[in-house]
């Protein structure tokens, strides 16, 4: 069984313990421990099977399951390409491409310098301005290669070049 460091257990535990009364507590459980971590820490699992009575295989499973869960530790920025056919349509696929190509990365990866975790989402409810992406809490519209560079740039510290 793995051992959390002491404020983590600590951590878990009032994310946990405030949502296991809930119907269905799982998810919420998950989603809190997400958005406050940014990340499901391995050590959550057995504290989550626990209060909910649950086997450690069934906790696992959910988080497994859904994409939107993380097992790693995301980058500082979390960059997510639209794939709803919008922006599809509006060359989304050469977007994603740029995007893997320029960082060096698939989706569900982070740079090896830890700045950017790149992630596919599928609509960002901004259609009239596809293609789209979403940094961090930031929609940016109209994203071609070009401006795809300028954001990274911008996110990395460095000087846009174009």
């Amino acid at each position: 069984m793995l051992t959390a460091p002491p404020a983590l257990t600590v951590q878990l535990r009032r994310l946990i313990d405030t949502r296991k009364s809930l119907p269905g507590a799982l998810l919420p459980i998950l989603h809190a421990i997400q958005d406050e971590l940014r990340w499901i820490p391995p050590e959550a699992t057995p504290l989550i099977a626990t209060a909910l009575k649950l086997s450690r295989a069934e906790v696992h499973g959910v988080i497994s399951f859904y994409p939107h869960f993380r097992t790693t530790p995301p980058g500082r920025h979390i960059v997510q390409i639209c794939r709803a056919e919008s922006c599809q349509a509006a060359g989304g696929g050469a977007l994603e491409e740029h995007a893997q190509e320029h960082l060096g990365i698939d989706f569900h990866a982070t740079t090896a310098d830890g700045t950017v975790t790149l992630e596919p989402v599928y609509c960002l409810g901004n259609c009239a301005c596809s293609p789209a992406i979403r940094v961090d809490d930031e929609i940016v519209g109209r994203v071609d290669a070009a401006r795809f560079d300028e954001v990274i740039a911008a996110l990395s510290g460095e000087e846009a070049t174009a």
